[in-house]
């Protein structure tokens, strides 16, 4: 349905990516473990390389910004909207949004009251936007803005007929998988590169008396990133764009493969922390912590997620670098895979205002205020590595910039919203009931093909 063609990668930069991350993951342990999210320093306006992104003045004007995020990811975020009140003199709201964000802007949008800019998950949900003639393209300053500081790949995944309408303000890299690191000295566990190192590692830690995994089984977009991953290492980048697009059935072969993969750990008595039942009433934040408290008995001693995990951990006393450590997620195939997520502003009332705000969001200014307060990885390549807090975020971030054009963008969110990113429906409910009988791969399969079918509207 999408079809996007920056979607179609080449195998040789998925490896290349992967292999920058190895090597920019081995330096974990020489972390300074500085987390201290940039000390509070929240101004931001001159740091990015004296860029000073130019906006106009905008007394009494009014901006409202809806977002899924919440916590600490709300916070910081807020900060970076303060800096455009002080630089423009416009007033910004931050609304709460609940997921799915799109219902939730048509219930606004229906009420006549939409914000004026929104912050979508995914590339799906950016289309639907432009398909219901709520998103407003972006204007010159910011098409300029872009331009300077995103790789074409980013540019062109907030395009819809070659329309810009989207800017990237977030990135994530979702292949990654953070641990105990007194959990695995305890269990002389070593950090595995291939799926059966992994399993190792994990039978080390059992034996040793601590649960392997923490898995937010809650949420389940953590379920279809365990997923993703798992596919593109075994299947290759030219089978996860056929399925990301629904060009082959999710009956296919190599979706069995990866799920019968998966299910050597989701399927393992007493693998995950609560097991099935407990992992499904796990929300994403407290899988995190539940493996970095407890000292060496934590509930569990891994929890695979994104960069953004780091947010997570700054909410216990583990360290990162220390206490906390990460690897990239292994191979379960030929290759590691490298997944990339992100979330885009994009202008749902066009105004001079919204328009300096997408702006701001597309500059390093504004990427750069965040980036120091951790957590937080940015697309944006003229955001200085020195901008993030600790040399794990540090590198995390540079493997990203260095991967250019050649990006995996995660499936889920490139599927329409109704499969790949409504709680309670679609591939969220299909894996959650395949975590709860991993026996079952056949009968995954075949729902997750019915309900791919339906969304897509095509029946291959």
């Amino acid at each position: 349905m999408r079809g996007n063609s920056n979607t179609i990668r080449t195998h040789r930069a998925v490896t290349t990516v992967a292999a920058l991350l190895a090597g920019a993951l081995a330096l974990t342990a020489c972390s300074s473990g500085d987390d201290k999210k940039g000390s509070g320093d929240t101004s931001g306006g001159d740091t990015a390389s004296g860029s000073g992104v130019t906006l106009p003045k905008l007394n009494g004007a009014s901006l409202e910004v809806a977002a899924v995020w919440t916590g600490t990811e709300q916070a910081n975020f807020k900060k970076v909207l303060a800096e455009f009140e002080k630089r423009t003199g416009a007033k910004v709201t931050f609304v709460p949004a609940q997921d799915p964000i799109i219902n939730f802007l048509g219930s606004k949008i229906a009420g006549g009251q939409p914000p004026d800019v929104a912050l979508l998950p995914q590339p799906g949900a950016i289309k639907q936007a432009v398909d219901k003639k709520w998103a407003k393209p972006l204007g010159p300053d910011a098409l300029k803005e872009l331009q300077k500081n995103y790789s074409q790949g980013w540019q062109d995944i907030g395009k819809i007929d070659g329309k810009q309408y989207g800017v990237y303000y977030k990135a994530a890299n979702k292949s990654l998988i953070w641990y105990n690191a007194k959990a695995f000295e305890n269990a002389g566990a070593k950090e595995p590169k291939t799926w059966q190192e992994l399993l190792t590692a994990a039978q080390a830690v059992y034996d040793s008396g601590v649960t392997p995994f923490s898995v937010g089984g809650a949420d389940g977009w953590t379920l279809t990133d365990w997923f993703e991953n798992v596919y593109l290492s075994q299947a290759g980048p030219e089978k996860y764009d056929q399925l990301a697009q629904h060009k082959i059935k999710w009956t296919d072969p190599s979706v069995k493969q990866a799920l019968t993969t998966l299910a050597q750990i989701w399927g393992k008595k007493d693998y995950v922390a609560g097991g099935a039942d407990g992992a499904l009433q796990t929300e994403f934040p407290n899988s995190v912590t539940q493996t970095f408290t407890g000292g060496d008995q934590p509930k569990a001693a891994m929890v695979y997620e994104g960069d953004f995990v780091q947010v997570n951990i700054a909410d216990t006393k583990a360290k990162v670098g220390t206490d906390a450590k990460v690897f990239p997620f292994p191979a379960a195939g030929s290759t590691a895979p490298v997944v990339s997520g992100g979330d885009a502003a994009v202008i749902l009332k066009d105004s001079k205002a919204a328009q300096a705000l997408a702006t701001f969001l597309a500059s390093p200014d504004a990427a750069t205020i965040q980036a120091k307060l951790g957590g937080y990885l940015s697309p944006n390549k003229n955001v200085p590595d020195s901008a993030y807090p600790n040399p794990v975020q540090q590198k995390i971030a540079k493997a990203l910039i260095a991967s250019g054009d050649d990006f995996r963008f995660d499936m889920s969110d490139q599927a329409p919203q109704a499969f790949g990113g409504t709680p309670g429906k679609g591939e969220w409910k299909d894996l959650q009931d395949f975590l709860k009988n991993p026996k079952d791969v056949a009968g995954a399969q075949a729902q997750l093909e019915k309900d791919a079918a339906a969304a897509y509207g095509n029946g291959s």
